[in-house]
């Protein structure tokens, strides 16, 4: 334990040398009179405690060995997520556990296929990495999904009010809204898989390379990382859509108007 931290310590040396970035962003934040600078070193102090507790806390986990601690890790991120996501979509009813239902669903049926098809061991230091990258993803496009399905079908509430009165389904009314939100929550995780490689070099595949592996092993796990968030992403937003649907509606199939009053 005294050997592990000791070497924690003397490669700290490095990122408290790279401050000197942060510095000259705050610097250039107060002689442009942006007002940042207290939230700038707060965010990255607050960073630097995160990563340096969940160092030590990973660094248990992987000593142990034991599945327990998968499942305890990973329903802490789907937790921490769904809180996340339905802060952003705060105004759809039952948004947090309906984002933290969503996401666990999504990357649960995922990790289980990429565990199936031993693309991936069922270790906690290969799970818990691949799981939370899964699980960040899944909770920002699950969060926007949300939101934009509430606030499409506000901002169109005559036109969804007309459906019904037509004699359409509550589903039926809406789903036009619920591909565009869709399309608008999928929309960045489709466009970085179009542009990987050319535009940027994903954090996996660089953190591999610079790790000491070769390019081509790391453009192997990089691409394994984009179809799993790809595959992940859309199973949770597919199914926050579906779950949201029913606390729209009156059990006489009439929008809640509650709902959609508040900003």
């Amino acid at each position: 334990m005294m050997a592990a931290e000791y070497h924690f310590a003397k490669g700290m040396i490095k990122p408290v040398a790279a401050l000197a970035v942060v510095a000259m962003a705050v610097g250039l934040s107060y002689l442009q009179k942006l007002g940042l600078e207290r939230e700038m070193v707060y965010s990255i102090f607050r960073a630097f405690l995160q990563l340096s507790v969940i160092g030590f806390v990973l660094q248990f986990i992987f000593s142990r060995q034991s599945v327990a601690w998968i499942f305890l890790a990973y329903i802490f991120m789907v937790c921490i997520a769904g809180h996340t996501a339905g802060q952003r979509a705060k105004h759809v009813p039952n948004g947090k556990y309906i984002a933290g239902a969503s996401i666990f669903a999504g990357t649960s049926v995922t990790m289980l296929a990429l565990v199936l098809l031993h693309v991936f061991p069922f270790t906690p230091r290969y799970i818990i990495p691949v799981a939370g990258m899964m699980i960040g993803n899944s909770m920002t496009v699950t969060g926007v999904a949300m939101k934009r399905l509430r606030d499409d079908i506000k901002s169109q509430i005559n036109r969804v009010e007309t459906a019904l009165a037509l004699g359409a389904t509550p589903e039926q009314a809406i789903m036009q809204q619920v591909k565009s939100a869709l399309v608008i929550g999928l929309s960045p995780v489709l466009d970085n898989a179009k542009t990987v490689g050319l535009i940027t070099l994903p954090g996996a595949m660089s953190g591999l390379i610079m790790g000491g592996a070769s390019p081509l092993q790391a453009i192997q796990i990089q691409i394994v990382v984009m179809n799993m968030l790809v595959g992940a992403s859309t199973l949770s937003s597919i199914t926050s859509t579906y779950l949201t649907q029913p606390g729209f509606f009156t059990y006489a199939h009439q929008l809640r108007v509650s709902v959609f009053s508040s900003d």
